[in-house]
């Protein structure tokens, strides 16, 4: 095994991982529900992209009608 030739500095080191730091995310918000998204992204609130709705997302009442079914199916099962 060989050695190092030359000891990287502690100042070295900051210079080198100067350009590691994390940017804060950019939102930008959505022009049907006004809730923040990432750009050029679904709006995974309402599934709306573009001027158009791609995802058809559930409502809350939809959602616990779903749930109530499988509940009820399980039920039966036993």
């Amino acid at each position: 095994m060989s050695t190092q030739a030359k000891k990287r500095t502690s100042q070295q080191k900051h210079e080198r991982a100067s350009h590691f730091a994390l940017s804060p995310k950019q939102f930008s918000e959505c022009p049907k529900c006004k809730k923040p998204v990432i750009p050029h992204r679904v709006c995974q609130f309402c599934g709306y992209y573009r001027g158009r709705d791609v995802l058809k997302l559930d409502t809350k009442e939809e959602r616990k009608k779903k749930k109530g079914k499988k509940k009820e199916a399980k039920a039966k099962n036993r």
